[in-house]
């Protein structure tokens, strides 16, 4: 004889509910983009596998959530679930804008030569639906969002969320510094890669505490930990705001001026300004993070 476990054994409110629609049509759009690029519209290089990479991934994961949801397996799963999917929305939300941009840069053209007219029209509508992505999953971002007051999860929080774009900047830092970026030719522009890295890793840390739910057994106060954190990580950035920009444009250690033959894409002193423009980036985001993290507490079982 079969016990009647008191509910039903399939959530129909995560493909109804708003947040669930959501969803659906991310698979929807996901599953467009890629399967227009690699039926016709085609990919090269790492800027083009970067691109695949960020829909078929996302397109995954999204399956995977919207399958744990609908069957309730997620509460089977050992972490975090609300902190798993709002850094999830996030990141997703952060990698598609990244494909919508790169793929119609270096892919779509208006003409049709060399690559003739439906290669083109395959392109161009595999960026529409690229930029339609991004929209689906900021939508969900925004949907699932901590209002004031309410009891949520700490990455669905402005604090939380700010988290995954930090180490997102830190990650266009990295890449930058390993683009023939000469950071080894000065001490402090090492400091400065130093202050990137440590910044990054605990701001991962403080991530992966938080999707796994572990941080209730930690030995000391997470919560107060991580305010003291932000706060040193606002120092260091300061100081590497001021650093960078000094030892690479100032005349006397670097260049003020683009030098005139400098190629594109292996010139080290774009990759200076890149540098130097997202640590700024990262800085703002930092004292932002710093500020909204007063208001609120960690919620590590949702």
């Amino acid at each position: 004889m079969m016990e009647n476990t008191g509910g039903p054994y399939l959530n129909t409110a995560a493909v109804t509910s708003p947040v669930g629609i959501v969803r659906l049509l991310q698979i929807m759009f996901g599953c467009t983009t890629f399967s227009l690029v690699a039926h016709q519209g085609g990919f090269s290089a790492a800027y083009g596998t970067f691109c695949m990479f960020v829909w078929t991934f996302c397109f995954a994961v999204t399956v995977f959530i919207i399958t744990c949801e609908f069957t309730h397996l997620h509460s089977c799963l050992s972490i975090s679930w609300g902190n798993f999917t709002a850094a999830f929305a996030m990141l997703a939300t952060l990698m598609s804008v990244t494909a919508a941009v790169i793929y119609p840069l270096y892919f779509v053209q208006l003409g049709c030569y060399p690559i003739g007219c439906e290669v083109r029209d395959f392109r161009i509508a595999a960026s529409v639906f690229a930029g339609l992505v991004f929209v689906v999953y900021a939508a969900e971002v925004f949907l699932t969002r901590a209002k004031p007051g309410q009891v949520t999860s700490y990455m669905a929080t402005v604090s939380g969320l700010l988290k995954i774009v930090q180490a997102f900047v830190a990650c266009i830092i990295f890449g930058a510094l390993v683009n023939d970026s000469q950071y080894s030719k000065y001490v402090a522009t090492q400091w400065c890669v130093a202050v990137y890295s440590f910044c990054f890793v605990v701001t991962v840390v403080v991530v992966a505490f938080s999707v796994t739910g572990k941080t209730a057994l930690l030995w000391f106060p997470f919560e107060r930990s991580v305010v003291v954190y932000t706060f040193g990580a606002v120092l260091l950035y300061v100081s590497a705001a001021v650093i960078w920009p000094v030892f690479c444009f100032d005349s006397k250690y670097g260049s003020p001026q683009r030098p005139g033959l400098c190629a594109r894409g292996r010139c080290p002193w774009d990759s200076q300004l890149v540098i130097a423009i997202f640590t700024y980036v990262n800085l703002l985001l930092y004292v932002v993070d710093l500020a909204y993290s007063q208001r609120i507490r960690f919620v590590s079982h949702l």
